[in-house]
């Protein structure tokens, strides 16, 4: 089935309006860019605006660790963030990304405690914290805030399964081209910071696979391998050398208030 007959099979999601980035402020008067807080109606946003803690998240910082109780949710302003399951060897793959149009610290939404995956930054930024006490007594006041994280949820979690399948039926050059257009999405730059050998972590392949499947993507004229961070030279023609499973997670970005 092609990916557009599988996308043709759900209904466009209905698109997040939200206010414009720096309509809003945390509770240290810093601007706000993430889609969740601002789509919330002003009542429910100024229940949380007090305990939005504002943060500069490094690069490779860790937002939490599987198995750890989860003591903060984190709702970004830009960069972005990985979910990387680990195996008990030490290695690791990337099962789902999170920027903007989301938050980091979902499993409190259901009543879980505690994550399954390691929450990561993969992409520097800026973004607010919230204790995961707090969040969950606003949480019971605040319908609209409880509806938009289980939307996002809900498309989160069709990421994952594609991924998943991706990663099972894909060659290495259509993945690579599929992630970095998905990074892309959510830090709106052509220059990526990324290196090879976190690449390869994120995909759960080798330093040299990737080296190998970017080197025919730069020989394409679709990217330019620079040291320690990727700059895509041709976007419409990345989105064609992608597997078929970017164009089905491509189909939801509206709805999470994604360009």
């Amino acid at each position: 089935m092609s990916a557009d007959t599988l996308a043709g099979k759900f209904a466009i999601p209905t698109k997040v309006v939200p206010l414009q980035p720096g309509s809003r402020t945390d509770a240290a008067g810093q601007a706000i860019s993430n889609v969740i807080l601002l789509s919330l109606p002003e009542k429910e946003f100024n229940l949380l605006r007090p305990h939005l803690e504002p943060l500069d998240l490094s690069q490779h910082r860790i937002l939490h660790e599987p198995g750890e109780k989860i003591d903060f949710t984190y709702f970004l302003n830009d960069g972005m963030a990985s979910l990387v399951a680990i195996s008990r060897d030490g290695r690791s793959v990337e099962v789902g990304i999170i920027g903007k149009e989301g938050m980091v610290g979902l499993s409190l939404t259901v009543g879980l405690q505690r994550g399954t995956f390691r929450a990561i930054m993969q992409m520097a930024g800026t973004g607010v914290r919230i204790s995961s006490d707090i969040f969950l007594e606003v949480l019971s006041s605040a319908p609209s805030l409880r509806f938009q994280l289980g939307r996002f949820g809900l498309m989160h979690g069709m990421q994952v399964a594609q991924l998943v399948a991706c990663n099972r039926l894909h060659e290495i050059a259509q993945r690579l081209a599929r992630w970095l257009l998905m990074c892309q999405d959510r830090f709106d730059s052509q220059l990526l910071p990324l290196t090879h050998e976190f690449l390869a972590q994120m995909l759960g392949t080798g330093r040299p696979s990737v080296s190998l499947a970017a080197g025919v993507l730069e020989d394409a004229g679709l990217i330019e391998n620079l040291r320690g961070s990727v700059k895509i030279l041709n976007r419409k023609s990345l989105e064609e050398s992608a597997c078929e499973c970017y164009s089905v997670i491509q189909h939801f970005n509206g709805g999470l208030g994604l360009k």
